[in-house]
């Protein structure tokens, strides 16, 4: 069964978009990030371009996101006051994000720099948390304890401290806000919730316990990517409503049998399946801009028209 997306204009199997959405909604809800990471590459496989991709995916998160973020609240896992913190540095970045999609739309790169940035992002990052995760899994077979899972340097120096009794932290309030601040940024430009940069910022950079680290990115998640969806709609018109809807539907109903699969894996266990993911990933979008496209050239009008 086909439907017509009218802005990404092209036809698409309905049930493919409803699994993928259901696939993506599973990943938000065991390890916290919106799936945008994923989403976003697996819509421009489908043959949706790129700008609709990252206008359209941020829709689907936030549905996701609301779904996962309930169930972790039944649980007491939502530091509400560091998302709150976290949200206001994502609002500021994911505002100024949309502003720099636009004018890179305008000199016709925007195609480009989402490609790359998913590859920087995701093999730095994917590979970073490869390592600690197997670090962690090390440490866990050879000692009862748990080590800290972060390390103090300047940051944790910063003024404006806070506590954050719900996660343990009396840290800067400049740190969540600068983490919030890049999730953002990458919220509008990369059509994804930012839950790659920040599941990892929360539990290595911040020290956030693992058990919270999921619902309080989830909430914070909500917020960013409503916004940079009403900013996309609004500036750019790249948020195509009938493929959002779709994802939205499956997304819902994954993120809810997601949450109930992350409670049942161990914390070390989450982070190295989310970096073999964040890792095929970015494989996967390095290959398709290394090699030969089938057709060497093409002929598009100004604007993407």
């Amino acid at each position: 069964m086909h439907i017509y997306l009218p802005i990404a204009e092209l036809s698409v199997n309905v049930f493919v978009v409803l699994g993928l959405g259901a696939g993506v909604g599973m990943l938000s809800g065991i390890f916290g990030v919106g799936g945008g990471f994923l989403m976003t590459p697996l819509l421009i496989f489908l043959g949706v371009t790129p700008p609709v991709a990252v206008g359209t995916e941020a829709n689907q998160i936030v549905a996701a996101s609301v779904s996962g973020v309930l169930a972790h609240w039944r649980r007491g896992n939502v530091d509400f006051k560091m998302g709150a913190v976290l949200l206001i540095g994502g609002i500021v970045g994911s505002t100024f994000g949309v502003w720099l999609f636009s004018v890179l739309r305008e000199l016709g790169q925007i195609d480009l720099v989402i490609r790359l940035s998913y590859v920087i992002f995701l093999g730095a990052v994917g590979a970073m948390m490869m390592v600690e995760s197997l670090r962690a899994l090390r440490r866990s077979r050879t000692q009862a304890g748990r080590g800290k899972l972060h390390q103090h340097n300047f940051l944790h120096g910063l003024p404006f401290k806070m506590r954050f009794r719900k996660s343990k932290l009396y840290i800067s309030a400049l740190l969540p806000l600068m983490v919030g601040v890049v999730v953002g940024v990458l919220a509008a430009i990369m059509g994804v919730g930012g839950g790659f940069i920040m599941v990892p910022a929360m539990i290595y950079l911040l020290g956030m316990p693992t058990t919270v680290v999921v619902g309080t990115s989830l909430f914070q998640i909500i917020f960013v990517t409503a916004n940079a969806t009403f900013l996309q709609a609004t500036f750019n018109q790249t948020v195509d409503v009938v493929l959002a809807f779709l994802l939205l539907v499956g997304g819902v109903i994954g993120a809810q049998l997601g949450t109930t699969l992350g409670a049942r894996l161990k914390g070390e266990q989450l982070r190295s399946l989310l970096a073999l993911i964040v890792l095929a990933v970015c494989g996967k979008m390095a290959f398709d801009l290394l090699a030969t496209p089938l057709d060497v050239y093409s002929i598009t009008l100004a604007g993407g028209h």
